[in-house]
C-alpha cells in the first residue's frame, strides 16, 4: 500500500493503489470498542489515474457524506418512489404508473446521473400520447427524487416531447341502432342484452364482465359493488331503468356475462354485426348513455354525474356529444317572446 498524502485542515489525501489513486476524507469519528478513544471514519473512491485527480475529488467526497458515491440507478428511485408518494394516489393512476415503469424496462438498472436527454426520449418512441405522458410522469418523480439528492437536474424529463394527441372522438349509437339491438335481444341473443344494460347504466367493459348475482338488487333496481378503476365508480351504485330489468331477470339465469375480455369482445362485435349495426367499441356505450341523459333528455349535470359515477361534471366535455339538430333546436329555446 502506498503512502498517504495528507493536507491540513481535515481537506482529504490521496493513496495510491496499484494503477490508481485513491481519495480519502475524514466524515467524522466514532468510539473504539472500549470506548477508551475515537477511531476517525473514513469515507474513500478510489480509480483516480493521478494523484491530483483524487485530491480533487476529495471536496465532493467530504460533501458526499452518507451517500453512495456512484449513482443510484434508476431503480433505486422507483422504490423510493413507490414506497412514498406512489403510495397516495388511486388505484388506476397506481396502475398507470406500474405500466409506465414497466416501459422503461431497458434503463431500470442505469445509473440515474448518467441518463441524458437522448436516453429519456428514446423511452418513449414508438409510444402514443398517453402511454408516453404516463412515462414522462414517472420519470419526472424519479427525477425530483434524484435532484433533491444532488445526483441530477430534476428538469431533465422535461425536455421530453410528447407525440401528437391524435384523439379520435368515440360515437354514441343512434336510436335506430338501439333499436336494432334491442330486435337482436328479443331474438335471442344474450350478448346484444349486454350491450343495452352497459348503454342504459354507463357501465364499463370491465364492470359487465365481472358482475355477479349477488351485486345485483332487482327489488331495489340497483347494482351495488361492480364498480372499478376510479374510487368514486368503486362506492357508486348503479341505478337501474325499468327497461332493463328482464334483461338482467334473464341473465341471472344464465350466469350474467362472467368471461374474459377476448370472449366478451368477441360475441359484442358478433351481437353487433347482426343487428346491422357499425363497429363501435364497447366504450361508445357508455357515451351513448352521457349522450342520452345530456342531449336527448336534458337532465341536469349533476345528476349526471351521479348516474356516470364521475367525480366532477367536467367529464361532460368529454363524454356527451350533440348532434347539429339538437344544438339548433337548443338554441331555439332563445326565440322571440
Amino acid at each position: 500500500m502506498g503512502k498517504s498524502k495528507a493536507r491540513g485542515n481535515g481537506q482529504g489525501s490521496a493513496i495510491k493503489r496499484g494503477k490508481y489513486w485513491e481519495a480519502r476524507v475524514v466524515i467524522g469519528w466514532k468510539p473504539n470498542s472500549d470506548n477508551t478513544k475515537l477511531l476517525p471514519i473514513i469515507k474513500t473512491k478510489c480509480g483516480f489515474k493521478t494523484k491530483k485527480e483524487a485530491l480533487a475529488f476529495c471536496p465532493t467526497l467530504k460533501e458526499l457524506n452518507g451517500r453512495p458515491t456512484k449513482s443510484p440507478t434508476l431503480e433505486y428511485y422507483w422504490n423510493l418512489y413507490k414506497n412514498g408518494e406512489y403510495q397516495n394516489l388511486s388505484d388506476s393512476k397506481q396502475c398507470a404508473d406500474r405500466i409506465a415503469w414497466n416501459k422503461l424496462e431497458k434503463i431500470h438498472h442505469h445509473e440515474i446521473a448518467s441518463l441524458t436527454i437522448g436516453d429519456l426520449r428514446n423511452s418513449i418512441q414508438g409510444l402514443t400520447y398517453y402511454p408516453a405522458r404516463d412515462v414522462k410522469q414517472v420519470l419526472s418523480h424519479l427525477f425530483k427524487l434524484a435532484g433533491a439528492d444532488r445526483w441530477v437536474d430534476k428538469t431533465l424529463p422535461t425536455y421530453i416531447v410528447l407525440p401528437t394527441l391524435e384523439e379520435k372522438e368515440r360515437k354514441p349509437f343512434t336510436e335506430e341502432e338501439q333499436k336494432a339491438i334491442w330486435k337482436v335481444y328479443e331474438e335471442g341473443n344474450k350478448w346484444a342484452g349486454a350491450i343495452l344494460v352497459m348503454i342504459y347504466t354507463g357501465m364499463m367493459t370491465g364492470e359487465i364482465r365481472r358482475l355477479k348475482p349477488e351485486m345485483v338488487d332487482l327489488e331495489n333496481r340497483r347494482i351495488v359493488g361492480v364498480g372499478i378503476k376510479t374510487k368514486v365508480r368503486k362506492k357508486a351504485v348503479i341505478y337501474l331503468a325499468k327497461d332493463i330489468i328482464p334483461i338482467l331477470e334473464d341473465a341471472l339465469k344464465e350466469g350474467l356475462w362472467y368471461c374474459s375480455k377476448d370472449v366478451f369482445y368477441k360475441h359484442y362485435y358478433q351481437a353487433l354485426s347482426q343487428a346491422g349495426c357499425r363497429k363501435l367499441s364497447p366504450y361508445s356505450c357508455r357515451h351513448t348513455t352521457a349522450t342520452a341523459l345530456t342531449v336527448t333528455e336534458g337532465v341536469a349535470p349533476q345528476t349526471v354525474q351521479k348516474i356516470m359515477r364521475w367525480a366532477s361534471t367536467k367529464m361532460l366535455d368529454r363524454y356527451a356529444h350533440p348532434d347539429e339538430e339538437s344544438v339548433r333546436n337548443a338554441i331555439e329555446v332563445l326565440n322571440k317572446k
